[in-house]
């Protein structure tokens, strides 16, 4: 099975050898500006970039933030930590391009989310990260 995902431009794109292991919703005031709440998790040996690599730019997180968010340099589209370097990260949920069954398992950083926003799932919620 490959899973394909890009930005909204098209000039990146990558590939999952296989489905995420989880997803969840981040509702942290960073995550919801950038764009990228829904967030899968993939494990970095089953992730490739297939085109567009040099096109991907880095925000680095500055204190109290430890991650750093990727995005597309034409477009601005939000990939999540592409370039990370761990065992596995989240990506943006919504460059998926392919059709995956996945179910939100949580949302984290509730305590942060904006009043006018309900939460319409049974996923666990967490104040800050999942421990």
């Amino acid at each position: 099975m490959m899973i394909k995902g890009s930005c909204c431009c098209g000039a990146i794109q990558f590939e999952l050898s296989e489905k995420p292991g989880l997803m969840g919703m981040c509702h942290c005031s960073r995550c919801r500006k950038m764009g990228a709440g829904a967030l899968i998790f993939v494990n970095s040996d089953t992730f490739s970039i297939t085109a567009g690599h040099n096109n991907i730019t880095t925000f680095k997180a500055q204190p109290p933030y430890k991650y750093h968010r990727c995005f597309c340099s034409i477009c601005g589209t939000a990939l999540g930590e592409v370039l990370s370097g761990l065992d596995t990260f989240p990506i943006n949920a919504n460059c998926i391009d392919s059709e995956i069954e996945i179910e939100n398992k949580f949302h984290e950083f509730v305590a942060d989310k904006p009043s006018w926003l309900k939460i319409g799932d049974n996923a666990q919620q967490f104040d800050e990260h999942p421990n």
